[in-house]
This record gives C-alpha cells, sequence and structure tokens, in this order.
C-alpha cells in the first residue's frame, strides 16, 4: 500500500475517511504527519488504520479526492481533480449521524447516537452545545460531477467525491 501522509502532500489531501472491518477512521494530515481518530481517542473508540483490516480509503480535499479500494486480493485508486473551469457539477451536504458531543480533543469530535452508542470521531472543532436530539450539525460535503448524454441530452451524475467536513450551527439550521 502506498504512503498516506505522502500522497496527501502530493495532491493537497487534508482529510482521510477510511471504512474498515472493524469500524470507521477518520484523520487529518498536517505536513508529513497523519492524525487518526485512533490516535486521539484509541483502540475502545476507533480502530487503528491497518492495511489487513482497510476495505477503502478516501483522502479529500477542497479540490481533489484520492480513493483507494480492495478488489479481492489487490488494491486500486482512483485520483480525482476539479477542472480550471469547474465543469458541471453541484455540491450535496449530507447529515452525519451523531446528536452528542461526548469528547472533543486535538481537532477531533467524538459524536454518538442513539441507545446502540453509535459513534465515530470526525476531525472538527465544535462546540458540545451546538448537538441536541433535533440537530445534528454535521455535514459532509459531497461533489457530484455531470455529463450530458448524447442520445437523450439528459444531464447525469458521472461521478462523486468528498470535499470536506464541515458543520451547520444550529443558528443555521433554524433559519433553514
Amino acid at each position: 500500500m502506498f504512503h498516506i501522509a505522502l500522497q496527501a502532500q502530493q495532491h493537497g489531501l487534508q482529510t482521510l475517511l477510511a471504512h474498515a472491518d472493524d469500524g470507521v477512521i477518520w484523520g487529518t494530515v498536517d505536513g508529513a504527519k497523519l492524525l487518526t481518530s485512533h490516535d486521539v481517542f484509541g483502540d475502545s473508540l476507533s480502530p487503528p488504520l491497518r492495511t489487513v483490516t482497510l476495505q477503502q480509503a478516501r483522502l479529500f480535499g477542497e479540490c481533489v479526492e484520492l480513493l483507494l479500494w480492495r478488489a479481492e486480493s489487490e488494491w486500486r485508486a482512483r485520483l480525482v481533480e476539479d477542472t480550471p473551469d469547474g465543469g458541471k457539477h453541484y455540491d450535496e451536504f449530507q447529515t452525519l449521524w451523531g446528536n452528542r458531543c461526548v469528547q472533543a480533543r486535538d481537532g477531533f469530535a467524538l459524536v454518538c447516537e442513539g441507545r446502540q452508542g453509535l459513534r465515530h470521531a470526525p476531525p472538527v472543532n465544535i462546540p458540545a452545545a451546538e448537538f441536541s436530539e433535533d440537530h445534528r450539525p454535521l455535514r459532509l460535503q459531497v461533489r457530484h460531477y455531470l455529463k450530458v448524454e448524447p442520445e437523450t441530452g439528459l444531464l447525469r451524475v458521472t461521478l462523486s467525491r468528498l470535499v470536506r467536513v464541515k458543520t451547520k450551527p444550529r443558528a443555521q439550521a433554524k433559519e433553514g
């Protein structure tokens, strides 16, 4: 497998979202150092980033995403960069689960939801007061790229990538 921090430096990637057999791992890259939710909160709250359990990993930033996934016994990768003209695209803000902030440390917020104790630790700085039973402030910005189908003239989504994790303060939620 490749060195994550090196790839992040080369392409201007800041955020990691990885799915592994044993859970979700968030991370941030600062210079040549990768800091993961496991590094911040430990084994009981976030699994370590290990090749043997990794299913897929996305390193992303404002203009580019590197997707790495396991395909049977080998790894595959895809790099998506915005074009200078922006191309045809639209951004969607998906609500991430988490209606309580249990702890915040080192730029990560450990959030949970439900009686099952579902939790993850995205790399965001957000006050615990922003969370409530009826407000989930975490958003994942996803960019969908569009292409016109020559046969029909219809526009369709041909590719999607992650852009960033952001927050929607409670005041903005009331506004709409």
